[in-house]
């Protein structure tokens, strides 16, 4: 993935003037050596300097570790630490960062050898607030060199999120079409993220698009998508579609500006069939899997919401209507017994054919049956089809609802094995105690029918770095287990 940060995680260890500095130090190198021996030394640089209750040595180790190209941060306690010191390299190191502390080795040397970091936490922690830094601290931060190397790998995804944000443009090209007042948010939040937000007319997009009639990489693009499909293709459609690839990918370098992320909110009805004569689905799906989401509908927050999930996973995202129930009669021939699920636990989701094909099975290029019903099937051309892969999936979305307020979803399930018989890019997912989740999460906190989809299981990250970048953590829903009542749930029902 081209389109997200890579994260380099400076540890620098921490030390009381009260306490031997070699206990900070042998740990920090025993911390560095356990990273290293299980995920490689790529992403850390281990500090030398180790702290003591120093201003300016505080500064030196600042120094160090931006001179050493680290965008994130680790202060490690060694021991007790030094409160002062500690917080104000969080305080001036720009970028995320984190903390975690040693545990004791041995009973057989808790006299020099006892560093009391589990107790320096806690006035990290209040010193922290002192000073409003905004610090990840793990579930359990006190841990061995194995442990705090695991809480560091941990944190790479949160801290790709925060820096990817701060970096990040959202492209936008036209209102939301008519009668779609649900992807139409209020963007101030993206500023408060520290978003960075262009947006065009569609009318700019198709003057782009003319302009790139006779481009000479169209070829080679309309060739890489053949070979993409497998088989053999409408040439002229594909000539279209390549043209407009390159509108896309030409508009992001000319506008990027000082951003070095882009993610892209497009129209693509109802005016876009009969002015491009086809539909973007297809080229949005080939930005998307190189990891350049693009949303369908202007849907602001739901390619904010692609971008990270991108982020977290490294992977191919999409974004899927939460559209349809599952017919009664296919549950019980295909799922009912099979997967441990009750039928409202189930639904399909869906959209026109913007997945990625690395994630669809037997994927073809189509038409759009919804919008052919009304205008010339030839204007409908440019889906991606086919039923989605079977696997573990996180359903999610960052949302500014309303009034203005950040709030958010995540719910781990999956893609059962099991053929739609319909149309797009669609899938049969099933999440557990999903009817409840349905109505007290996504009908009862106002979200839009959009979801975004990572292919895995990330619930973990994607929680704690909605509430590293500022989401309360009581805005964030979850599918709660049953027997646990949402606010508001009637526990006689």
């Amino acid at each position: 993935m081209t389109n997200v940060p890579t994260i380099k995680i400076g540890i620098v260890a921490v030390s009381r003037d009260c306490f031997p500095a070699s206990l900070a130090t042998n740990r920090r190198k025993a911390l560095v050596d356990a990273y290293t021996k299980k995920y490689g030394a790529d992403d850390i640089y281990e500090c030398p300097i180790c702290i003591i209750e120093s201003e300016t040595d505080m500064v030196k180790a600042l120094e160090d570790v931006k001179a050493n190209g680290c965008n994130a941060l680790c202060v490690y306690l060694g021991n007790f630490g030094p409160e002062i010191s500690e917080t104000l390299l969080a305080k001036h190191f720009c970028g995320p960062k984190m903390f975690t502390a040693a545990a004791e080795e041995s009973q057989s040397d808790l006299i020099d050898g006892r560093g009391d970091a589990y107790c320096g936490m806690l006035n990290a922690s209040y010193n922290i607030a002192l000073r409003n830094i905004n610090a990840y601290i793990p579930e359990f931060p006190v841990g061995t060199a194995e442990e705090c190397a695991d809480m560091i790998h941990d944190f790479l995804p949160i801290a790709r999120v925060a820096v990817g944000l701060s970096e990040l443009k959202l492209i936008t090209f036209g209102p939301r079409p008519l009668n779609f007042l649900a992807c139409n948010a209020p963007i101030k939040q993206l500023y408060n993220l520290n978003v960075e937000i262009e947006e065009n007319s569609e009318l700019d997009l198709f003057e782009f698009f003319n302009k790139h009639a006779d481009d000479k990489r169209i070829a080679d693009i309309a060739a890489d998508m053949q070979q993409e499909l497998g088989g053999s293709q409408n040439e002229e459609m594909l000539k279209k579609l390549a043209q407009y690839e390159l509108t896309l990918t030409d508009w992001i370098a000319e506008h990027k500006g000082y951003r070095k992320y882009v993610a892209i909110a497009g129209k693509c009805w109802p005016a876009f069939q009969t002015q491009f004569h086809f539909v973007p689905c297809y080229v949005n799906s080939r930005l998307t899997g190189r990891g350049i989401p693009v949303s369908c509908e202007v849907d602001i927050y739901g390619a904010l919401s692609e971008y990270i999930g991108t982020c977290i996973s490294q992977d191919v995202v999409t974004l899927l209507d939460i559209n349809n129930t599952v017919p009664q009669d296919m549950f019980d021939e295909a799922i009912k017994g099979k997967y441990d699920y009750s039928h409202n636990d189930t639904f399909m989701g869906f959209h026109c054919g913007n997945t990625c094909s690395k994630m669809v099975c037997n994927p073809h290029l189509d038409f759009q049956r919804i919008m052919a019903r009304n205008l010339p099937r030839e204007f409908t051309d440019g889906t991606l089809e086919g039923d989605l892969k079977p696997g573990n999936i996180t359903f999610y979305r960052l949302q500014s609802t309303a009034d203005n307020k950040l709030r958010a979803y995540a719910a781990e399930g999956e893609i059962l094995e099991v053929a739609t018989k319909s149309f797009g890019g669609i899938g049969v997912f099933a999440i557990p105690e999903m009817g409840r989740f349905y109505r007290h999460v996504l009908i009862g906190k106002n979200f839009p029918h959009h979801g975004a989809v990572m292919f895995g299981h990330y619930g973990k990250p994607l929680y704690e770095a909605l509430k590293y970048v500022g989401v309360d953590p009581d805005e964030i829903g979850y599918n709660q287990p049953k027997g646990v009542l949402y606010k508001g749930e009637n526990p006689f029902a």
